[in-house]
């Protein structure tokens, strides 16, 4: 209780404010301003007064707080925290990629650098992915990085044949389908839900699938009892907050003696690393100016959305 306090202090001190995504600790969670995914939690400390925000996420996350708060400083409590689907597609080598395809678009999934939404025509997030897409005209060619799960998920969907990116994350790729089915076995009556980054024979079996804001509020809004959940473990807390007479059993990986799937990197923040980094101001997260002029526009083209019924006039936005 004392790290709390002091961290209250700091933050009250120092107009701060905390961010969480579903993913990390439930200590973590549970102190912080704002929980949510990585695009909702960058767009509400963008709409505060805060000067510091403190983002206990991964680094392509922190890069989109800072590319939507320019003018507010930016920390990670540890800057190992990164992403293995980020980390999937290096900037140089999709520019190169890119290159092989002049007629095609590209759609980036937010879970991605900085560098790369700047080589982006327009990004979505699993959330809004669909619609993203099925606003595209349908003649138009499009390049979807970096999850191939999600393009390949998103392609069926929609009946498109959009030229896929090979990256992946760990922690979806790594569900075991047949550890699950045992566990369905042994619970007949639970539902099985599943993140759309997850791989297609265990989203095929899935009873739901959806982006992480998406599966909390179908456990919310489902009379079922009882779900086994496909993605980050981490979420489960605010499942059990929202649902405490619910049970909630986490999909198991292959290979783990543990039951539960959990992102390495997520789980490297800690309450005393929160502490640090904001008590000193360290590990602050930097996007070049250039990056962040050309990385601003596709985030923009996506929220648009909200209030442009199609993307007829596509075609006539200048190529990033």
């Amino acid at each position: 209780m004392s790290i709390i306090r002091e961290i209250n202090k700091l933050r009250r001190k120092k107009n701060a404010i905390i961010l969480a995504h579903y993913y990390q600790i439930p200590e973590i969670q549970d102190i912080a301003d704002f929980v949510g995914d990585s695009l909702d939690l960058s767009r509400k400390s963008a709409n505060t007064n805060a000067d510091i925000i403190v983002f206990a996420g991964v680094n392509f996350m922190a890069e989109t707080a800072k590319i939507l708060s320019p003018g507010k400083k930016v920390l990670i409590p540890d800057p190992e925290a990164g992403c293995s689907l980020a980390d999937s597609c290096p900037a140089g080598e999709f520019r190169k990629f890119r290159n092989k395809y002049p007629d095609n678009i590209v759609v980036s999934y937010v879970n991605a650098s900085a560098e790369i939404k700047a080589l982006s025509d327009i990004c979505c997030t699993s959330t809004n992915a669909l619609r993203i897409i099925e606003s595209i005209p349908r003649q138009q060619k499009i390049i979807f990085a970096p999850d191939r799960n999600l393009g390949d998920y998103l392609n069926r969907l929609t009946g498109r044949d959009m030229v896929l990116w090979d990256g992946s994350c760990h922690v979806h790729e790594e569900f075991s389908l047949e550890r699950i089915m045992l566990i369905k076995n042994e619970n007949p009556e639970a539902k099985l839900i599943s993140h759309p980054e997850c791989q297609k024979p265990l989203l095929i079996a899935s009873d739901f699938v959806g982006s992480t804001s998406s599966l909390l509020n179908y456990v919310s809004e489902d009379s079922c009892k009882k779900y086994i959940v496909a993605t980050e473990s981490g979420i489960l807390h605010q499942m059990k907050k929202n649902n405490p007479d619910k049970h909630f059993i986490p999909a198991p990986p292959l290979d783990s003696t543990c039951g539960c799937n959990d992102c390495k990197y997520m789980k490297l923040h800690t309450l005393d690393k929160i502490y640090t980094s904001l008590s000193d101001e360290k590990f602050e997260v930097l996007v070049d100016p250039s990056v962040v002029e050309k990385a601003v526009i596709p985030i923009r083209r996506m929220l648009e959305l909200s209030f442009q019924p199609d993307l007829r006039h596509f075609l006539t936005w200048p190529s990033t």
